[in-house]
């Protein structure tokens, strides 16, 4: 009988440290990407209406306080929103745009991007609005 207290080498990889590690950087990605905007930061007008979902693959056109224009990220010229956004996207397949405006612009400026986004094809324009702090109308 041989005792001679050495054990043989074990041959399999233990994976459950893996796994444990790739479901728990799995939950946070869950719970951070709905909590991550895209686009630019725009002091937008308050409404009264509910918050309304928008598609994180949707294409979303900002104008700043500053009169930049955006296209998600990249920046337009104010005049060049026409010529310039069928190269960008597929407006045969692209169905709807939000446009997102500082609410310190004129509205001449903000009805002419409208008028440039619908003239490159594009039919519909959502409006992005910031929901109103809730208050209670029912108080007398």
């Amino acid at each position: 009988m041989m005792t001679s207290g050495k054990k043989g080498l074990m041959s399999e990889i233990n994976v459950t440290p893996f796994v444990d590690v790739m479901l728990v950087l799995l939950i946070i990605f869950m719970v951070t990407a709905p909590m991550m905007t895209h686009g630019v930061k725009v002091d937008t007008p308050q409404t009264s209406h509910e918050k309304m979902d928008v598609d994180a693959k949707a294409l979303i056109i900002s104008i700043d306080g500053n009169r930049q224009v955006f296209v998600n990220q990249y920046q337009l010229d104010a005049s060049e929103v026409r010529e310039r956004l069928p190269v960008i996207l597929d407006v045969r397949q692209t169905r709807e745009v939000f446009l997102k405006a500082d609410k310190s612009l004129p509205y001449g400026l903000v009805m002419d991007v409208m008028a440039q986004i619908r003239e490159a094809g594009i039919e519909k324009i959502g409006m992005v609005t910031e929901p109103s702090p809730v208050r209670n109308v029912r108080e007398r």
